[in-house]
């Protein structure tokens, strides 16, 4: 009932196949549907018109199939009779009591406010992704502000405003967050993985890695295989 009248939030609960298991009424009303049950059962697929809903739903079997989160995604999404808006979704995914992914949990919530441009979070998104594109090769704020073409207060002003960091810290955490999918899903050696992520040297990515999670990458990847394994260990 509470989450019926979030507004401003569209919330979600799927099965291991990206189906809707739960959904809140804005969600509902968001997709041109009058009722919850016209989308359990469904996936987003098929309830949203495309490239949107091949893309939700790639990204829902991402999360469930690496068994990790998303976390606050900026992302547009389509409105019925408006124009597409920003939302920031977070996809969480959901386990069993032996530790096995059995779907997922998410939101997206509502950025754009009625006195807000949507260039104001698009710049956001095409800085993003330049980083994402070009994650081996760091751009200073400077050349991320030329290439959104604001300044670099104007940049780092916006990217504050919608996840609380700064720019270079926001790239850092996209440049430690494409390592960790590497240590993860490839037995690449740490070498490769640090000058992939745009480290001239596998000392100073290390020190990077094990400032932001608290490990070495190889102690982290081994910590991590161990615990996917038997997920009961710790219990």
């Amino acid at each position: 009932m509470l989450l019926d009248h979030a507004r401003d939030l569209t919330y979600f609960v799927k099965d291991l196949a990206g189906r809707y298991v739960s959904v809140n009424k804005t969600l509902v009303q968001r997709t041109g549907k009058r009722i919850k049950s016209e989308l359990v059962g469904r996936t987003a697929k098929e309830v949203y018109s495309q490239p949107h809903g091949d893309h939700f739903w790639r990204q829902d079997l991402e999360v469930i199939e690496a068994g990790r989160p998303l976390i606050d995604e900026l992302e547009q999404h389509p409105y019925p009779r408006r124009v597409n808006g920003w939302c920031l979704t977070t996809k969480i995914p959901l386990l069993n009591k032996e530790g096995a992914v059995i779907g997922l949990t998410g939101m997206s919530r509502d950025l754009q406010a009625a006195d807000q441009k949507p260039d104001v979070y698009e710049s956001v998104a095409l800085v993003i992704d330049r980083v994402k594109a070009r994650i081996s090769q760091p751009a200073s704020t400077e050349e991320l502000a030329e290439f959104a073409d604001l300044s670099p207060w104007r940049l780092d002003q916006r990217i504050r405003d919608l996840f609380g960091l700064t720019t270079g810290q926001l790239v850092l955490q996209l440049r430690m967050e494409a390592a960790v999918k590497q240590l993860l899903t490839t037995s690449a050696p740490i070498i490769d993985i640090a000058i992939s992520v745009g480290y001239a040297d596998q000392s100073a990515f290390s020190r990077q890695f094990r400032k932001t999670f608290g490990l070495p990458p190889s102690q982290y990847r081994r910590a991590q295989a161990s615990t996917e394994s038997d997920p009961m260990d710790d219990q």
